[in-house]
């Protein structure tokens, strides 16, 4: 099992915090984001990390001991995917694959979970999702994306803009395994998109880690969800980072995720 951390982007909603350095190297109760995830990863047995950097490169490729560092030069005007490529070297192996990123945390049991889990692609969603969403903004809505459910506990649909609370069963939280058995058709689906491709209004460059997914889906491929109820946060703003210090004072973070 090997492990890759998407940690190009600088987290403009993290300013002034990420003025000075990337946004996987935010603290977190003492912590940076990224010595949290790989604390976890190898918690649970995986030593082969690689952290892909993009902003700030020279102080992730620091922070990143012990593990394999490539960069997305284009990180401000690309997205995942494109992040994702950068490390396409490192994917063709024969291990299965963990792909996270860079601005979440999560429990060990969550990463066990996902690392146990069987099928081509697995993904963690959080079936507890609405109650974090709520504790974190005003309107879930604004923020929360698409994810349906087939009884057979297959994604039938993520990542597209969602009009109301059915259309949500879970939500994604940006943490995903692909078999080593399955890599070779996910790079061929990536290699069929050229330039031109759009879809769901982004090009190729600019797709979100969701809307490769879909397509994954939508090309036949059996998308695994690995239901979870809370376990992780998502550092993505300001606010975010107010929320959790307020909670941890109060003793109450541990109902959303339990931090070492």
């Amino acid at each position: 099992m090997k492990a890759v951390i998407l940690a190009a982007g600088q987290g403009t909603r993290l300013m002034p915090h990420t003025a000075v350095r990337p946004k996987c190297l935010i603290p977190l109760n003492g912590r940076s984001l990224l010595d949290r995830q790989l604390s976890t990863l190898r918690t649970i047995g995986v030593r082969d990390i690689a952290v892909v950097a993009g902003y700030r490169a020279s102080q992730v490729r620091a922070a990143a001991q012990g593990c394999r560092v490539f960069e997305n030069p284009d990180y401000e005007t690309t997205n995942m995917v494109t992040s994702l490529m950068a490390a396409r070297s490192w994917l063709e192996s024969t291990d299965d694959v963990i792909v996270t990123y860079g601005d979440v945390v999560f429990e060990p049991r969550v990463a066990r979970r996902l690392a146990d889990s069987v099928g081509d692609v697995a993904v963690v969603v959080d079936s507890a999702w609405r109650t974090y969403w709520e504790a974190r903004m005003a309107n879930p809505l604004t923020d929360a994306e698409t994810l349906r459910l087939g009884p057979d506990g297959l994604i039938r649909e993520v990542g597209a803009v969602a009009d109301s609370y059915d259309q949500i069963d879970a939500q994604y939280i940006g943490l995903f395994r692909i078999a080593a058995a399955a890599m070779p058709r996910v790079l061929k689906l990536y290699d069929s998109l050229d330039r031109a491709t759009v879809f769901r209004g982004r090009g190729r460059d600019q797709l979100h880690m969701t809307d490769l997914l879909q397509l994954l889906i939508e090309h036949g491929l059996r998308v695994h969800a690995v239901s979870q109820a809370g376990g992780w946060l998502e550092v993505d703003t300001v606010a975010d980072l107010e929320l959790y210090a307020r909670l941890a004072r109060e003793d109450t973070l541990d109902r959303f995720c339990v931090l070492d």
